[in-house]
């Protein structure tokens, strides 16, 4: 146990692993969207895409349990005293944080909406700092999301410049998804000592999932237009979230929370980049603003963990 809480704890394997995280976080906004062409489901169909998410879900869910019980050679049971925790989990990581998102989505841009995510790293090292007493909240690691931050502003500029222009039900339930977000990220590693993350995420992404079906199904969603292409991407779309979420919760098991949540910087560095690549938005991706905006992710994630200083 103690080798392997080493290995998770080298630099080297954090930064893989939280980069690979980034990468499959990133590659799921462009493919939503073309899932959403695939199942023909309108930019304005909340409760279809509600539906489509807790599909999504759902399988990832099992998907997760699935590998997981490959992996350790076992079937993976959560403990009985585990089960609140599930649910507290769901609540936050999958059923909060994407009904306020999809909501609010639909009543913001989409550049809003990628700066006001980024907050959520912000909130989890306040969470985890000062609410659950996890870590030290330190000023180089508030300077390093600062310049983390400044990349994400960037990267999502375009030629119009950002407008000031809030409202409640857009960017403020975006903002509330953040929240349960960063919240769900503490719970995580706080549960971790306890229970397998992979346990935790399997079985709170199935519980998340089917509240989010339950709710899809009863505003009037539909999904329908399951072909081969189709069903490949929805198990992709899956399989980001099992992979991507299970590995982030091992990590965070074994390292502080700022150490592994300032790499959330990269998850709209990487969605930008990557949907130039899947859907042909090359101008917003390609340029010096990327690379600066890069640059700058990269140094705010150094900052953060440059242990040295601290």
């Amino acid at each position: 146990m103690k080798n392997k809480e080493t290995f998770m704890q080298k630099t080297i394997v954090v930064w893989l692993g939280a980069l690979i995280c980034c990468a499959l976080w990133g590659s799921a906004f462009p493919c939503i969207k073309i899932g959403y062409q695939l199942f023909d489901i309108p930019s304005n169909a909340i409760a279809s895409q509600i539906l489509f998410a807790g599909y999504r879900f759902t399988l990832a869910g099992i998907l997760a349990i699935i590998l997981g019980s490959v992996i350790s050679r076992k079937v993976l049971i959560p403990k009985q005293e585990s089960l609140p925790k599930i649910g507290k989990l769901c609540m936050m990581q999958t059923v909060i944080q994407y009904l306020f998102f999809y909501v609010g989505l639909a009543n913001t841009s989409g550049v809003k909406a990628s700066i006001i995510e980024a907050v959520n790293v912000f909130i989890a090292i306040l969470v985890a700092s000062i609410l659950f007493k996890q870590e030290k909240l330190t000023m180089q690691k508030m300077i390093g999301c600062l310049i983390g931050f400044a990349g994400v502003v960037l990267i999502n500029l375009n030629g119009n410049g950002l407008d000031m222009n809030l409202s409640f039900f857009g960017e403020g339930f975006i903002f509330l998804s953040t929240i349960a977000y960063a919240f769900s990220s503490v719970y995580l590693k706080k549960y971790s000592e306890e229970e397998s993350p992979v346990v935790l995420s399997g079985y709170q992404f199935v519980l998340g999932g089917t509240i989010m079906i339950i709710c899809g199904l009863a505003a009037g969603g539909k999904v329908h237009g399951f072909t081969v292409s189709s069903t490949a991407m929805l198990i992709y779309l899956a399989l980001i979230s099992a992979v991507a979420y299970s590995l982030w919760g091992i990590l965070l098991q074994y390292n502080p929370i700022s150490r592994v949540s300032v790499f959330g910087f990269m998850n709209p560095v990487c969605g930008v980049i990557l949907s130039a690549v899947l859907l042909g938005e090359q101008d917003q991706a390609v340029g010096v603003k990327s690379l600066i905006a890069l640059v700058l992710v990269c140094i705010g994630i150094y900052v953060v963990n440059d242990v040295r200083k601290q």
